[in-house]
């Protein structure tokens, strides 16, 4: 039994699917009503709620904590969201002495003066590693696949022909379903405690961010230019678009300061053992797949 936060969301959904595919019962914390599901278990909730999180993990095998925050409005959005809230369930998972705990971190974390966001997550990881629990942690890089949202934006100007990107520097990706076939293993009892794994797509020193905007071009049938763009460039297009969109606005002045250091990759000594877990979904081909998923739903021409 997986106890699970961000089931709603784009990776603990794809987290459900690889659970119940590898035989495992789930029960995952909901603010909404959700439509039943053969081998989940809804618990209306909140990270906020006390009894909800003993519900969700009294009776667990273990915890898969994915849920949290991206983009705040600010600071304290970013501390109830990813703090607060990874607070809140160390508190119920020692209540309800569940046996393994793994956390959903960011690469991030490792820097976390560079913004807000970093910061929380670095000091959710401080939380958990003084824990006392048995955890594993998880720094995902930028991660894609059908069903994702944060990426649409760079599709859509693949698909005008011109992708603008931040300042030159490498990324690491990973296809949703890599990642949560990785948790999933982890959830029942694989990797050892106390590590820090920082996965990829397997692509030898990341992507370069014209070669991966190439990369989107191709999954869209469509030649692209890649623009990188000046530091202020970026933060004033992030101010524009706090202005348009206000609080969906995906590319924040918080972000913006993320997205302009140089070296998002993985690091090779943090990579998982082979024996316990390798990406199988080569980026071109997962770039296109989604690409069509997007065309499908309509978000993309």
């Amino acid at each position: 039994m997986i106890a699970l936060t961000g089931g709603t969301g784009f990776v603990g959904s794809a987290s459900i699917d690889a659970a119940l595919d590898a035989g495992h019962q789930v029960r995952a914390l909901t603010r909404r009503p959700q439509k039943p599901r053969e081998g989940v278990t809804w618990i209306e909730g909140a990270l906020d709620q006390p009894d909800s999180l003993a519900a969700l993990c009294t009776g667990a095998d273990s915890v898969l904590h994915i849920a949290g925050v991206v983009n705040a409005a600010d600071k304290a959005g970013f501390v109830a969201g990813n703090i607060t809230g990874t607070e809140a369930m160390i508190a119920a998972a020692r209540a309800a002495v569940v046996p393994r705990f793994i956390h959903i971190s960011s690469l991030a974390a490792r820097e976390p003066g560079l913004s807000n966001y970093g910061w929380s997550k670095a000091e959710a990881e401080a939380r958990v590693t003084a824990s006392g629990l048995d955890w594993i942690m998880v720094r995902p890089p930028a991660v894609y696949g059908p069903g994702d949202t944060e990426m649409l934006d760079l599709f859509r100007m693949a698909a005008r022909g011109l992708v603008l990107l931040p300042p030159r520097g490498r990324i690491s990706v990973v296809h949703v379903a890599d990642l949560a076939r990785l948790l999933v293993t982890l959830a029942a009892g694989g990797g050892e405690p106390a590590a820090i794994y920082e996965i990829d797509d397997g692509e030898p020193q990341g992507w370069s961010h014209a070669e991966f905007a190439h990369a989107l071009g191709d999954a869209v049938g469509k030649k692209v230019r890649a623009l990188h763009a000046p530091r202020l460039a970026l933060h004033m297009a992030a101010a524009g678009d706090r202005l348009v969109r206000g609080k969906r606005a995906k590319l924040t002045p918080d972000r913006a300061r993320y997205m302009a250091h140089s070296d998002w990759t993985a690091a090779p000594d943090k990579r998982p053992p082979t024996q316990l877990w390798q990406p199988q979904i080569p980026t071109r081909q997962g770039l296109a797949d989604t690409a069509l998923w997007y065309r499908a739903k309509g978000w993309l021409k």
